[in-house]
């Protein structure tokens, strides 16, 4: 719409500026009446053509501009931003008196200049009256005018920005479920075309995975809201940077399983709300000399061992367990080990 709009304004200002070259400059120079007829009809048509032509480029300007006071005004708190719409009314008066000024300075050139200053005000009325208008939608300044009151900093819901590990994991489901997730979750349009990546992947254990991430984001939009952020980072190329630039914008929490994009947001002061730790943190705790059953299925790394697991998906390295592979048997634990990937429990047989 936006490119559509800046091909009229621009054809319509190079038809113009096309006739008024033609009756000012090329009828003087031109000889007979066929190219007179010729000229007055090619010189706009020419004028309109470059207009188009230049469009797109306009238009691919103004959108990073605009992008670029998006995400400074989604910075904002409501009263900020009620203020803001103020302050766009002001900036439409202001743009105003500054058409007068234009015009009055572009009309010393002739009609020719009167139109290019006629431009620049449609452009920049353009600009305030379309972002005032995406702001205001985004944050509901309808509502604020209604109560009349503005929610706090401290009490409004933080955004939850999660990334394609989350996602593809599937436990946030029953998190949110549970109601230890408020707020909105933010997914970025970057992470959508990953996962769309995925799903369309040919290896058949990717396309699995993408898929069944899909599937997470549908039931999530049935059960919490769900935001899909058109914000992008046209200087940032990695999924993880943008994501991280993202939260800090939105002044939001990142939920991720990635342990490289965990320590890399932590670094940048971005709180981080991983999956992993939250399961390792509600696994029951188990002390050295406390009782367990356990089924060894296999053997370990060192000699004499074996390996069991609890239900909730623990391991348990049992010492000279190798033999017991296969049985049900009571063991005793001896020691526990914190691990970034979970935790692991060492035992020894009873008998």
């Amino acid at each position: 719409m936006l490119r559509v709009i800046f091909a009229v304004i621009l054809a319509a200002t190079g038809f113009l500026l096309g006739r008024e070259a033609y009756i000012h400059m090329l009828s003087e120079h031109v000889v007979g009446q066929f190219w007179q007829v010729t000229l007055l009809l090619v010189a706009p048509v020419v004028g309109a053509i470059v207009g188009v032509v230049v469009a797109p480029s306009v238009e691919w300007l103004f959108q990073r501009e605009l992008t670029e006071a998006e995400s400074s005004i989604e910075r904002m708190s409501p009263p900020e931003i009620l203020g803001g719409a103020i302050g766009l009314i002001v900036g439409l008066v202001i743009a105003f008196l500054i058409r007068l000024v234009l015009l009055e300075w572009f009309s010393v050139a002739g009609p020719s200049g009167t139109y290019v200053g006629l431009a620049l005000y449609l452009i920049l009325s353009v600009f305030c009256v379309y972002l005032g208008v995406r702001v205001g939608v985004k944050q509901r300044l309808g509502w604020l005018a209604r109560t009349g009151t503005a929610v706090p900093p401290a009490q409004r819901a933080i955004p939850k920005i999660v990334d394609t590990s989350v996602i593809i994991d599937g436990r946030i489901v029953d998190i949110v479920k549970t109601g230890f997730v408020d707020g909105p979750i933010v997914v970025p349009r970057f992470v959508l075309r990953e996962l769309q990546m995925i799903a369309d992947s040919l290896d058949s254990l990717k396309r699995t995975r993408g898929r069944r991430g899909l599937e997470v984001l549908s039931t999530l939009q049935e059960i919490q809201e769900l935001e899909i952020s058109e914000s992008d980072y046209a200087d940032i190329h990695e999924v993880d940077a943008k994501l991280v630039r993202l939260a800090k914008d939105r002044r939001g929490k990142l939920l991720t399983n990635d342990y490289n994009l965990n320590r890399v947001a932590q670094l940048e002061g971005v709180v981080v709300l991983n999956i992993n730790e939250l399961a390792n943190a509600v696994k029951p705790v188990v002390l050295p000399g406390e009782e367990l059953n356990v089924g060894i299925i296999r053997d370990g790394k060192e000699q004499n061992q074996g390996v069991g697991y609890l239900d909730d998906g623990t391991m348990i390295v049992v010492e000279n367990g190798r033999r017991l592979i296969g049985e049900h048997v009571d063991v005793q634990v001896t020691s526990v080990l914190q691990t970034v990937a979970g935790r692991m429990i060492f035992a020894r047989p009873k008998r």
